[in-house]
């Protein structure tokens, strides 16, 4: 039986930390944002990378996020966004799976993506083992991230059978 490609949606929020520890910055698409406050999570709270992760973990039949990087497990305590993308296709290999592609919107009001657009592709992309668009928008006001209370990302992910 022939296996077909499935499509994967992932959504990740996080309010920026009230009280980040001295030196800690943003962790966003892959990229440190430094001079931008930090987001609040168990991991770096990178929701770029959290969303495609949600996506592709949703696509390939193997749960979702907090399943296999909950908060119960301190291996994950601290830990970037990309590391856990990287570990995501490696799941979603053994699954029989490849990414045919990524994108990703980044919903807040800072930072401004436009100027570091490509270097974040290309981080986020390497990680997840396939080519990841990243793009962003404001909620013009609405909302936790329109109040610049936090930010949010969606995710839409291909992921072609590899058999």
């Amino acid at each position: 039986m022939t296996r077909l490609p499935r499509t994967g949606l992932g959504v990740d929020v996080h309010a920026f930390d009230p009280d980040p520890a001295p030196g800690a910055t943003l962790h966003l698409a892959g990229l440190e944002w430094p001079g931008e406050w930090p987001l609040a999570g168990h991991s770096d709270a990178d929701v770029a990378a959290h969303a495609i992760i949600d996506a592709m973990l949703s696509a390939a039949g193997l749960g979702d996020i907090g399943s296999v990087f909950g908060t119960s497990d301190p291996r994950w305590a601290g830990a970037a966004g990309a590391v856990m993308l990287t570990e995501t296709a490696r799941l979603v290999a053994g699954a029989g799976f490849v990414l045919g592609n990524a994108v990703v919107q980044v919903i807040g009001n800072r930072p401004r993506l436009n100027r570091r657009r490509d270097e974040a592709q290309a981080v986020l992309s390497a990680a997840a083992g396939g080519p990841v668009m990243v793009s962003g928008t404001t909620t013009d006001g609405l909302g936790l991230t329109g109040r610049g209370e936090g930010l949010a990302a969606i995710a839409t992910v291909l992921l072609l059978p590899t058999s």
